[in-house]
């Protein structure tokens, strides 16, 4: 991606700091990309990040990874919010400022550096709404939807979902500690909708937030797996 360093253009690059709740930085694997007029394709270490444009100054990122780590595991790493210091490079600060039922309200300040010493750092309030587990016939589902309450854009919504699957049935009964110890194929999944202010050019920042994703998505396969490791 282009660094610009007019002005305006400071403005576009102030959004990448948004990404907080998902930016985590890239260890080195090969990205191949592939796109058209409407749509863009990053993959590379097991994960593809699916860009689209739909309309209206509005796109669509999609994005989905296998992790051999049960449901919780992975459930514990999205949502120790106040942990998300230590694990990603652009979070300068998270704080759960509230919690109520299943929603968590997340403040967060966000910050990369850019070439010629240039920083550029944003804040965001983000509310997480925490889905009670749902029990399949082959494993176990639950989501973590969340919804940008304040911040650089005009609309930034959507979920995590994680899915374990067992290779057999899953009563509620099965359920104990020990699930942490057995070896489970679990998939992550990620799906947002972006509209940015209308200063800011969609493509861009879907652009931007397919990165940061591809990045967060890996990482947390990566930590989940050191967990059973």
């Amino acid at each position: 991606m282009n660094i610009w360093c007019t002005n305006i253009e400071k403005k576009r690059l102030v959004l990448t700091g948004f990404v907080i709740n998902m930016a985590m930085s890239y260890k080195g694997a090969s990205i191949t990309i592939a796109q058209d007029e409407n749509s863009q394709s990053l993959c590379g270490d097991g994960v593809c990040v699916e860009i689209k444009m739909t309309g209206n100054n509005t796109g669509r990122v999609e994005s989905k990874i296998e992790i051999e780590a049960s449901l919780d595991t992975v459930w514990n790493i999205l949502t120790d919010y106040e942990k998300l210091v230590d694990l990603v490079p652009c979070v300068a600060a998270s704080h759960l400022v509230e919690k109520k039922a299943n929603i968590s309200r997340v403040h967060q300040i966000g910050r990369i550096n850019l070439p010629l010493g240039l920083k550029f750092s944003a804040k965001i309030v983000i509310d997480y709404n925490e889905k009670d587990v749902e029990i399949l016939s082959h494993g176990r589902k639950r989501y973590l939807e969340f919804k940008m309450i304040e911040g650089d854009l005009k609309f930034f919504q959507g979920k995590w979902s994680v899915e374990q699957f067992n290779g057999g049935n899953c009563e509620e009964d099965d359920i104990d500690s020990s699930l942490i110890t057995r070896k489970f194929k679990t998939v992550l999944s990620y799906e947002a909708v972006v509209k940015p202010k209308p200063w800011m050019p969609v493509r861009q920042v879907a652009g931007v937030i397919g990165k940061e994703i591809k990045a967060n998505i890996s990482s947390i396969r990566e930590a989940a797996q050191k967990v059973i490791n």
